[in-house]
């Protein structure tokens, strides 16, 4: 089922359900007093990655409180995407809008890895937490991707699930095309990882390549910057081998 654009988004923490009635927090009240200058009877549609999407309508108990009263499920709550991303820290302009290209592009786990050459520094998780909402909240994505931690790229590869395999995108791959690379992966749990914008270190690129569940991919004959490169290389892996085939 759609999401249905015409509506405005809402995320919330509370468990939603039938008759559920939620007051609005302090945030969430300036958003929909101030900023929408929402009226009684206002409808808007709430998720919070775990009860699909609901229906609600704005009542306002007094004029310093905002209930938010569930009508009707519009959407049912889907599976969390199984495409894990993994990406070097960058500057924090950059970093906010590549988390939330990843999340449009479907990923579900969001992982920061610490390389030799990165040149941004991790992060506050609330911060990506707020990215990873706001893209939820504007692309009518139900299942909010998962944030994991910072680690170095060493301690991932050690624990690295057999099932899955990940995907690195090479500067210094011998072809242009990635498209026969990514037709030869034949498992269906992937994970992409994309570098600094230094690249890898050639001992990190060497690492990489000697595993036997890693497969390097180009991304032809530009030079991309790392947030570019993140969407190009998800773009090519839901096109090829993930859910837009």
């Amino acid at each position: 089922m759609r999401a249905n654009y015409r509506l405005q988004r809402l995320f919330l923490e509370a468990d939603l359900g039938a008759h559920a009635e939620i007051e609005a927090d302090k945030n969430q009240f300036h958003y929909l007093a101030h900023v929408l200058r929402a009226e009684e009877g206002l409808e808007l549609l709430a998720f919070n990655g775990r009860d699909g999407e609901w229906l609600m309508r704005v009542t306002f108990p007094t004029r310093k409180k905002i209930t938010l009263v569930a009508v009707e499920q519009t959407r049912p709550q889907p599976a969390r995407p199984d495409l894990h991303y993994l990406f070097a820290p960058l500057k924090t302009g950059r970093m906010d809008y590549m988390v939330q290209k990843a999340v449009e592009m479907g990923a579900g786990i969001i992982q920061p890895v610490m390389t030799r050459h990165v040149q941004g520094k991790p992060a506050k998780s609330e911060r990506l937490e707020a990215n990873i909402i706001e893209a939820a909240e504007q692309c009518g994505v139900l299942s909010v991707p998962e944030l994991r931690e910072p680690q170095r790229l060493e301690d991932i590869l050690d624990a690295w699930p057999a099932d899955r395999h990940l995907i690195f995108c090479d500067e210094g791959a011998e072809s242009q095309n990635p498209i026969d690379a990514l037709r030869a992966v034949e498992a269906e749990k992937l994970a992409l990882i994309v570098g600094p914008e230094g690249g890898f270190s050639e001992e990190e690129r060497a690492l990489l390549r000697g595993l036997s569940f890693v497969t390097a991919i180009p991304l032809g004959p530009r030079i991309l910057r790392a947030d570019t490169a993140a969407v190009a290389a998800l773009a090519v892996i839901q096109a090829t081998i993930g859910d837009w085939r």
